[in-house]
């Protein structure tokens, strides 16, 4: 049996990892960048981050003052018992949030979209947020990813409608022309990982880019021929548009391009694009089914991406 008292500590866990101690696909990418950058400004900015992104791992602070939005991405197992059902394991989640909000890990910005209410704790009416897959097995595995108000409200996250005779050249050049507005706005924090839903409705094709944005490991790529395409050509493009950390100038805007996609219904196609932070905060904890814990690799959202 799953009781509650290990799912609060699972997601309790997991804000903390994921707000202090940041992947190591995500630590490569900036290496990677820094080996690769010939703007000497750029290449300083890329260091000081890496410098940044590892003493919060080691004060156990979170590594960034924006700790965004608590978003919760759930794999429970067909067999699961969980102690309460369903309910209990998202009130349980809230109460890791409550923690870690107490402790620090999550600042207190969740607020009352109208009035401006703030709870101080950042429980709310459909926040945190969950969204579940349904897997074989009798584990439940939480993933907590921090969605930065930034790339989330002020450009990070935009949507169009694309004519099929459209096809990839027009997802692509809406996808382009997105992110450039978006770091000219300074509404972003380059260098980003950048998440594409292709297709379904709009709200299919922007939680799929969001889901790809905040769970897939940077420097993988889709399992398909023709959407590896695009995400290498997009990857290109988004970087040859010389943005550079914090949008000061460089050859690396995008640490990553992640397409994902939905079939889509004749009358057009549906493109989303969702930006992460550079620092793409997230951790995953399996509880198995005799209530013990352990941290994950990574999420396996989309497979072994």
């Amino acid at each position: 049996m799953i009781t509650s008292k290990r799912i609060e500590e699972a997601a309790f866990q997991a804000i903390k990892s994921g707000s202090t101690d940041i992947s190591s696909d995500v630590r490569e990418a900036f290496i990677k960048a820094i080996s690769r950058e010939s703007d000497s400004g750029a290449r300083d900015g890329l260091e000081k981050t890496l410098e940044s992104i590892k003493l919060a791992e080691e004060y156990e602070r979170p590594s960034c003052a924006d700790t965004g939005w608590p978003i919760f991405y759930i794999k429970a197992g067909n067999e699961a018992q969980i102690e309460g059902g369903f309910m209990a394991l998202e009130e349980a989640i809230r109460d890791g949030v409550r923690r870690a909000t107490k402790e620090g890990y999550i600042r207190k910005t969740m607020k009352h979209p109208l009035t401006g209410f703030d709870p101080g704790d950042n429980i709310g009416a459909n926040i945190p947020d969950f969204t579940y897959q349904f897997v074989p097995g009798d584990s439940i595995e939480i993933t907590y990813c921090a969605k930065g108000g930034g790339s989330e409200c002020f450009g990070g996250t935009r949507q169009k409608v694309v004519a099929f005779a459209d096809g990839t050249k027009g997802i692509e050049k809406f996808v382009i022309d997105a992110f450039a507005d978006a770091a000219r706005a300074g509404a972003i924090c380059p260098p980003s990982i950048v998440g594409v839903g292709i297709g379904g409705t709009a709200n299919v094709a922007a939680n799929l880019a969001k889901e790809a944005a905040c769970l897939r490991l940077v420097g993988s790529h889709h399992p398909e021929e023709n959407i590896r395409t695009i995400e290498e050509r997009l990857y290109k493009g988004i970087n040859g548009l010389g943005f550079g950390i914090l949008g000061a100038g460089g050859s690396t805007s995008a640490l990553a391009v992640n397409v994902e996609y939905a079939y889509t219904h004749i009358a057009g196609i549906v493109v989303a694009i969702s930006c992460n932070c550079m620092v793409a905060r997230r951790a995953t904890y399996r509880i198995s089914a005799d209530d013990s814990i352990i941290k994950l690799a990574c999420a396996n959202w989309f497979g072994d991406r």
